[in-house]
Order: C-alpha cells, then sequence, then structure tokens
C-alpha cells in the first residue's frame, strides 16, 4: 500500500525544478537581451564618437590651413611690397646718374676756368701764346656750360616719367598691403565660425548634425591669429614699436638692392668716368668739348637706399633708427683735366630724395617740379594703416617655446548629439527616450538608459614656420619666406582647460587639470 506514495514524490519534486529553471532562462534572456542592446548602442557611441573626433580634426586642420596659407601669402606679398621700395631706391639711382651729367659738364667748366686763370697769369711780359690760350680756355668753360644747360634740360625732361613711376610704385605698396589687410580680415572671419572658406561641407557631408564651432573658442583662435601679426591687438604679446617694424623693411628693401644701384664706386671706367653714362656724352665730356690734352674722373662714387634723412646716404643701409623715411640716391666724383699749359679740376654731385615734404633734387637745373610725395615705410599703426600708410605684415616673434615662439595655434570644439530617438531608424535603442524602467517593490523604481547623449571633440592645429633644407629648423619664424605649414599638435593641461572654459564646457574643463592625464 506505501508503493504508489513513494512513486509520486519523485513527481512533483521533478516539475517544481522545472519551474524555477524557466524563471531562471527569462531572466538570462533578459539579461541577454540588455546586453546585446548595451553593446549595439555602445558600438554606436563609439562609431558617432570616432566620427566627430575625426571632424574636429578636420575642422582644427582645415581652418591652419587657412592660415597657413595666408601667412604665405603675407610671405610673399611683403616681398612685393619689398621690391617696390628696391624699385624705387633703383629709379632714383638712374635719375641721380642721369642729373649727374648736367653737374659734369659744369665740373668740366670749372676746370677751364681754372686753366684759363693759370694761361692769363703767364701772359706777357712772359709769353703772349699763353694769352691766346687763355682765351679758348675760356671759350671752352663756355661750351661745357652750355652743354651743361642742354643735359639738364634733358633730364629736366624725363622728371615727369620719373615721378609717374616713383607714384606708382608706392601706390603698388599701398595696394599689396591694402590686400594684406583684406585677407587678414577674411581669415579671421574663417577660423571664427568654421565655417567659411567652403569649411561647411566639412560638417554636411561628414557629421552632419555637428555644432557649428563654439564661438568662445572661434574668439580665441582669432586671436591667436591676430598675436601671430606684429601690430595687431593680442592679449598675450604687446607689438613692437611701429618704427621698429619700420626698420625691418627697411633693412630688407636696402638689403635686397641690385648692386649698381647699392654700389657704383667701382663701375666699368672710361678714363675714369662711369661708362654706364651714354656714350655720346662721354665723348663730347671727354674729347669733343676740349678737343686735346688728358682728361680723366677720379673718386667716383654713387649709390640709392632708403634712409632716416638725405643726409644719411652715405652711411650703411643697417643702421639703428634707420626707418626709412627718405628713398635718396646720389652721384658724386671729380674731373681732372690737363689742357695745354695747365691743369685744372672740378666736383661733380646730384642728389635725388623724395620724402614726405616732396622732394629735393640736384642740381637745380634738371629739376622742373616737386617729385611725388613718399610717406615713408610704416609710418602709422597696423590697425589703423590706411591705403598711404606703407604697412606690411611682420611677425610677431616670441621666445618662449611653452608658447610655440609665437606661432599660431588653432582650435576646434564641436558637440554633436548620439540619441537618435527614432526606435524605427535605431531600433537598439528601444524606445524614444533610450531607457526602461525598473519596479522593485518598496524600494521604488528605477531608471536604465542604454542609449548615449550628447558627445563633444576638442582638437587643436599649429601653424608652423620650417623652411626646406638639412638646416631649415634653425631658421627662426618670419614673414618674408613663404615656409607655413600645419599639422595636429597635442595640448598642454592649461591650454585645454582654457579651451573648453571658452567652449562652456567647465566640467570638462577641471577633468583637464587632472593629475596624469594625457591629452
Amino acid at each position: 500500500m506505501h508503493l504508489p506514495v513513494l512513486a509520486s514524490r519523485p513527481s512533483r519534486v521533478r516539475r517544481h525544478a522545472r519551474g524555477q529553471s524557466l524563471v531562471l532562462a527569462c531572466l538570462s534572456f533578459l539579461l541577454l537581451a540588455l546586453m546585446v542592446t548595451l553593446s549595439f548602442n555602445l558600438s554606436h557611441a563609439l562609431r558617432e564618437k570616432t566620427s566627430l573626433q575625426q571632424h574636429s580634426d578636420a575642422l582644427a586642420y582645415s581652418m591652419g590651413i587657412v592660415e597657413a596659407r595666408a601667412l604665405n601669402y603675407y610671405s610673399v606679398s611683403n616681398r612685393a611690397i619689398a621690391s617696390a621700395y628696391v624699385g624705387m631706391t633703383s629709379v632714383h639711382a638712374y635719375m641721380a646718374a642721369a642729373s649727374a651729367t648736367g653737374d659734369m659738364m659744369r665740373a668740366g667748366r670749372m676746370s677751364f676756368f681754372i686753366i684759363a686763370g693759370l694761361e692769363f697769369a703767364q701772359c706777357p711780359p712772359y709769353n703772349f701764346q699763353h694769352c691766346v690760350d687763355g682765351f679758348e680756355a675760356l671759350m671752352v668753360a663756355m661750351d661745357y656750360s652750355d652743354a651743361a644747360d642742354k643735359y639738364d634740360g634733358k633730364v629736366k625732361d624725363q622728371e615727369s616719367k620719373f615721378n609717374s613711376v616713383v607714384k606708382g610704385l608706392d601706390g603698388m605698396a599701398n595696394q599689396i598691403h591694402k590686400s594684406q589687410s583684406g585677407v587678414h580680415r577674411q581669415v579671421k572671419g574663417v577660423v571664427s565660425n568654421g565655417t567659411g572658406a567652403d569649411l561647411q561641407r566639412l560638417t554636411d557631408e561628414n557629421v552632419p548634425g555637428a555644432s557649428a564651432l563654439e564661438s568662445g573658442v572661434g574668439r580665441l583662435n582669432a586671436g591667436e591669429f591676430d598675436c601671430a601679426v606684429d601690430g595687431y591687438d593680442c592679449d598675450s604679446a604687446a607689438s613692437t614699436r611701429k618704427e621698429s617694424r619700420a626698420r625691418v623693411m627697411t633693412e630688407v628693401s636696402n638689403a635686397s638692392r641690385p648692386s649698381w644701384a647699392a654700389n657704383r664706386s667701382l663701375p666699368i671706367l672710361m678714363d675714369g668716368v662711369p661708362s654706364y653714362l651714354n656714350s655720346d656724352f662721354l665723348t663730347e665730356l671727354l674729347k669733343d668739348i676740349p678737343s686735346e690734352g688728358t682728361h680723366i674722373g677720379v673718386g667716383h662714387k654713387g649709390t640709392a637706399k632708403t634712409t632716416q634723412t638725405k643726409s644719411n646716404i652715405h652711411g650703411p643701409g643697417q643702421v639703428g633708427g634707420n626707418e626709412g623715411k627718405v628713398v635718396v640716391a646720389d652721384e658724386h666724383g671729380r674731373l681732372i683735366q690737363q689742357w695745354r699749359h695747365g691743369f685744372g679740376t672740378g666736383g661733380y654731385e646730384s642728389l635725388i630724395a623724395s620724402d614726405e615734404n616732396g622732394n629735393d633734387h640736384e642740381p637745380d637745373g634738371a629739376h622742373s617740379d616737386a617729385h611725388t610725395e613718399f610717406n615713408g615705410i610704416n609710418t602709422d599703426d597696423l590697425v589703423g594703416c590706411s591705403e598711404t600708410a606703407n604697412c606690411f605684415m611682420k611677425f610677431r616673434a616670441n621666445d618662449d617655446p611653452d608658447d610655440n615662439w609665437g606661432q599660431p595655434a588653432v582650435y576646434s570644439y564641436v558637440t554633436k548629439q548620439f540619441f537618435v530617438g527614432d526606435s524605427t531608424k535605431a531600433p537598439w535603442e528601444l524606445n524614444d527616450t533610450g531607457s526602461f524602467t525598473l519596479t522593485h517593490g518598496d524600494q521604488g523604481d528605477g531608471q536604465l538608459r542604454l542609449a548615449p547623449g550628447e558627445g563633444a571633440a576638442l582638437s587643436k592645429a599649429l601653424v608652423y614656420y620650417h623652411r626646406f633644407g638639412p638646416n631649415g629648423w634653425r631658421e627662426a619664424p618670419g614673414l618674408f619666406n613663404p615656409y607655413w605649414r600645419v599639422k595636429l599638435h597635442p595640448f598642454t593641461a592649461e591650454e585645454a582647460r582654457r579651451v573648453l572654459n571658452a567652449a562652456g564646457n567647465s566640467d570638462a574643463a577641471s577633468l583637464a587639470e587632472a593629475e596624469d592625464l594625457t591629452l
């Protein structure tokens, strides 16, 4: 009678065990589903974060390219501005050489006045021939005087053309700087908003829905770019005096002069007189007018440069305090002439200058009108340069390596909402909130969020100077050689904090100061 009872007990135990397994299996499947959903959301977040970071890097790098191209343009256009001043010195040198012709004839006149005086001093009772020679020497002196007037007139006829050339070169320098200023304004606009120069396509094509460049970060970029050019307002570095900036361009333009304009002390000579003068003039000066005797030139010198004053013409082109206020050229020397029974000598000189007062032209006989006004190099503060200020772009160097020696940085900070919010497009988010609620009896409800929220990306590019060649790194940055490039660059903790605060993300800014944090 006890056997049936004993046989029924194991069946109930097995049915109870099967019920527990079903509950555990359901919980396991729920946990597995949550893990799969979490895995999909994590993968989505990582992919979106990678795309956003790549977009931020591309944006910083692209804005850096815009700045590097601008700095390279400044370098090339600064050379063009220097070439305008070189052209001015050269045309002044040509005008000085031309103006010297009349004074060289007057030097011949002076020589023959001296010779005539020596001849008359030996008239009877010594020798009647000396009287004849004295009168003939006076006639030669008059011939030289007529020739001087003739050559002064020829130079005077060319002075209007000379003025046109100087005015054109001065205007060219002003227009080039006007273009530089326009480029600077445009580049500041691009790095301030990150959308100019077709950069908006980076967002539209690479990461649709990403935010624009944070305005605070854009202001940092604009400030960095201003700080790279000496003369613009900069919070971290002071501008040098405008006189110091003027000396830079003055020395560059003087150093770039052709050898003939810079130094005419050792030209190819014809009897000591420079052979670059017209051969008909030289023949008339040394042969046709005197017709006989020996006639040579000595000590001929000439130069042209931009100087502080016209009296500095014979000083070095590279000298402290030379702000390039005057373009000046001169030509001078001496004739020594032997004719029949006497010797005579006469000095000659011409000087051509253009400054803010208009002109100086010696000898006066070759001068017809006021010269074109030259306002000098960099005569105004850069932020206030007008079309007549003769300004240029100069790199603002910094000897602090922690500030990258003054080379500008470009920052990018962008955000994007990673949560799609549409379960038909992103079923791994489960629902429109990306979360679900768990009820745990008396302990209340708990919410579990699986989908990501907003993501952010921070990037930095450095615009740097590197000349080609094995020793290229040794050349200091400047704006006369177009070797500016760009690269992505790591942050310092302080720099990251500053950029994040500018972006309005103070929480991330505090994390940037954590010890041993790799940026």
